[in-house]
């Protein structure tokens, strides 16, 4: 900014010249301080994302409208993805682009007009979902009768997991249950559960994964609605059972997985039957094997009667109809004992199971194999140090023979100079009248040149070691 004198005929006038850059600055400190805080509702138009992710938009109504950007930070918390003709409310300050002298609204908040910004990010979510078919029933997998191994995926300290493992004990004591925890809230929970559920498909051996949490707010249960999430129930080998929040609250996960039970409580009943319940099936098919076989004895003795009575000679054919008989009713013993047996090895094929479900047994099995892999380690390492020792020897002797002290002994010798140490190599490093050393296998020899020879007289092959 720079005066400027204007002359008149009866006064003179002192003007202010603002420069560009100074009436802009001007003007954006007015609107900064004026509208460092306000609420805008428009509805979207113009609706960029760029490289940066930063995006870019305009809000608009019937009569004006104005340029509005939200920076990357802020973008990343939204529960929803803008779009155009999207009507929205939004909370931000006013603030001047110098490069282009304009004005426009930076964002720290954006929010859907009419439906709240998580409930239409779950229909947004939910929608692209379906359309990639991750909710279709036939990718669905069947849930195994009365799973051995069940993960569960909570929090250790919820209500969820005492809820569950409470039902699991009433109802099967034995099943063998692994509680994977994770995180259940907050904005990182859904890495928490993603890592959990692909520690269990690499680590674990189980039939079944549930996944839970007891009920809260859309807020509380959002990381259960989060796209990845279903990405990785789908992904997974074992089943998927989800069990998130009350009987009225829906997930993206309840969705994604292959099968949704209403409740934790739910869910352990659902995936584990009755003892009681076993065992009265048991004796179920054992009523229906005796009913079977008493069954078919009436109906062949109602043939025999039949049969008997069409015999015009009852005299005459009496004994063959008396040893027919006989082999009827050993027929039918037999094929009752043949019964009896097969219904007898079900129930001891399901007793073995039952018993083998046990984490008795297991622990005894387990033992045996760790008692069998110590001893093939013990063995192999036994076998390892053995073949290390003896290349160690070997070795040794290769060191002992390059040994300067063997090549000494052989007859050979070292000569250096007395007064620097240097080791002689070369005839042409020492003069006439200088001390030398020579070093023998056993003792020292002290030297004084007298003659130089550059080519000795001495014969290599002459030398016999």
């Amino acid at each position: 900014m720079y005066s400027n004198e204007v002359y008149g005929k009866e006064s003179r006038v002192q003007l202010k010249v603002y420069s560009v850059k100074e009436l802009t600055e001007e003007i954006r400190k007015v609107l900064v301080e004026k509208f460092d805080f306000i609420w805008v509702e428009g509805e979207i138009s113009n609706f960029k994302v760029p490289m940066s992710g930063h995006i870019y938009m305009v809000l608009k109504d019937e009569v004006a409208q104005i340029r509005a950007v939200m920076f990357l930070p802020k973008v990343r918390l939204l529960k929803f993805r803008p779009q155009d003709g999207m009507k929205v409310i939004a909370q931000g300050k006013i603030d001047v682009y110098s490069p282009r002298g304009e004005y426009q609204l930076v964002l720290d908040y954006l929010e859907p007009l009419g439906i709240g910004a998580l409930a239409l990010a779950f229909e947004q979510t939910k929608k692209k979902l379906a359309e990639q078919g991750l909710f279709d029933q036939e990718k669905k997998r069947p849930i195994p009768f009365l799973p051995r191994r069940v993960a569960v995926i909570t929090s250790p300290t919820g209500a969820a997991i005492r809820d569950f493992l409470k039902i699991i004990q009433r109802r099967f004591a034995n099943l063998e249950i692994t509680v994977v925890p994770a995180r259940v809230q907050g904005e990182d929970a859904v890495w928490d559960l993603i890592e959990a559920l692909e520690a269990v498909n690499k680590y674990l051996d189980v039939d079944v994964v549930v996944l839970t949490r007891g009920g809260g707010s859309l807020e509380d249960l959002w990381p259960f609605n989060r796209e990845e999430l279903a990405y990785a129930i789908r992904a997974s080998k074992v089943p998927v059972v989800s069990a998130v929040g009350h009987e009225i609250d829906t997930t993206i996960a309840d969705l994604a997985a292959d099968l949704r039970a209403p409740t934790p409580s739910a869910a352990a009943e659902i995936l584990v039957v009755e003892k009681e319940q076993v065992e009265n099936k048991v004796k179920e098919l054992h009523g229906r094997i005796f009913n079977a076989i008493t069954s078919k004895i009436g109906q062949e003795r109602m043939r025999f009667e039949q049969l008997l009575a069409r015999v015009r000679d009852p005299r005459r054919a009496m004994g063959e109809n008396w040893q027919r008989l006989d082999e009827l009713m050993v027929r039918l013993e037999r094929a009752m004992r043949q019964k009896i047996n097969q219904a007898h090895q079900r129930l001891s094929a399901e007793e073995r199971a039952l018993m083998f479900a046990s984490p008795q047994k297991r622990l005894q099995i387990v033992k045996e194999q760790l008692r069998v892999l110590t001893r093939s380690l013990v063995k192999g390492i036994m076998g390892l140090l053995g073949q290390k020792d003896s290349e160690r020897a070997k070795v040794h002797g290769r060191l002992v023979a390059l040994s300067p002290l063997r090549v000494l002994e052989r007859g050979y010798s070292i000569t250096r100079k007395v007064a620097s140490g240097e080791i002689l190599t070369h005839s042409m490093q020492v003069e006439r009248g200088e001390e030398v050393e020579v070093i023998l296998f056993k003792g020292e020899l002290e030297c004084r040149i007298q003659k130089v020879r550059p080519q000795g007289r001495f014969d290599p092959k002459a030398l016999k070691v």
